[in-house]
């Protein structure tokens, strides 16, 4: 899934830019009064669709814009390739993974803490079992990664395997436009488990809901790894998750804990907004 993005962006006649920081948030408007939409991770390529002082309006790989601060990310020069598009690349597979100046976790600080699927350029020896490998940061700079943080066998997973993962951030908080492990809103989460399955679905719930690469299911008939949608009814959807079976699900929400939770269709609560329930093709 990663290289069919990477094409789409590379076939896009429009400049492009690459995240620099850990986790960059996205705005309705150019300024950071203005309500998140979204986010952007680190090494993250994207397309840059409008330039105003300070600010890029941006397109992530799931057709997603919105406006973040200029320094938050580097324009890429003709001709560039983007981050992470060829040579050794790693994924973080640990919730969170630091990059050192030094092969050592205790000489400085990090270098910067990045979240979870972000995705780097490794320099030298990948073969070996040494416990650190040298990463080129997406601004240039050099640093140490744990490969026990990392992983360059990324491949789609079985439903089994992604309910299992799901589990990993529970406790996790819930943040509005949450896209990373710092913070997922419900869409994003969700969207984040579809991904790790080899499927690019949209952002939104409403918007998932009503995808062609989903087919409707009756609630009698659900299966683990289906999607459910709540909200006031079919046509005002505002939250989303993940049957996980045995008449649960789980989910990013604000509901009375905000977090990654595990939920009960059998609670009045969520029983009264489940309006549709989808599988993916």
């Amino acid at each position: 899934m990663h290289w069919l993005m990477l094409a789409a962006l590379l076939a896009a006649n429009t400049p492009q830019a690459v995240i620099l920081r850990p986790v960059s948030n996205m705005y309705r408007q150019p300024s950071d009064d203005s309500a998140v939409v979204s986010q952007a991770t680190c090494g993250t390529n994207v397309e840059i669709l409008e330039e105003r002082p300070g600010w890029l309006r941006i397109r992530t790989a799931d057709q997603y814009a919105g406006w973040l601060p200029a320094a938050d990310a580097r324009r890429l020069a003709a001709g560039d390739k983007p981050y992470a598009s060829s040579g050794a690349v790693a994924q973080v597979e640990s919730l969170a993974a630091h990059i050192y100046q030094d092969k050592d976790v205790s000489l400085h600080r990090p270098l910067l803490t990045v979240p979870f699927e972000t995705r780097l350029e490794i320099l030298g020896e990948t073969e070996s079992n040494e416990r650190w490998l040298r990463a080129h940061l997406p601004d240039d700079r050099l640093g140490w990664v744990q490969r026990g943080d990392v992983s360059f066998d990324i491949k789609p997973l079985s439903v089994d395997a992604v309910i299992a993962l799901s589990r990993r951030f529970l406790g996790l908080p819930y943040t509005w436009g949450g896209a990373s492990s710092f913070g997922y809103d419900c869409s994003g989460f969700t969207q984040m488990l579809c991904r790790r399955r080899g499927i690019l679905m949209p952002r939104d719930a409403s918007v998932q809901a009503a995808w062609e690469g989903v087919v409707a299911v009756d609630r009698d008939s659900l299966l683990p790894g289906d999607l459910l949608f709540f909200g006031k009814n079919a046509k005002h959807i505002d939250h989303t998750g993940m049957y996980i079976g045995g008449g649960q699900f789980i989910s990013a929400t604000a509901w009375i804990h905000p977090m990654i939770q595990i939920g009960d269709l059998g609670d009045p609560h969520w029983s009264h907004l489940l309006v549709a329930c989808r599988r993916l093709k």
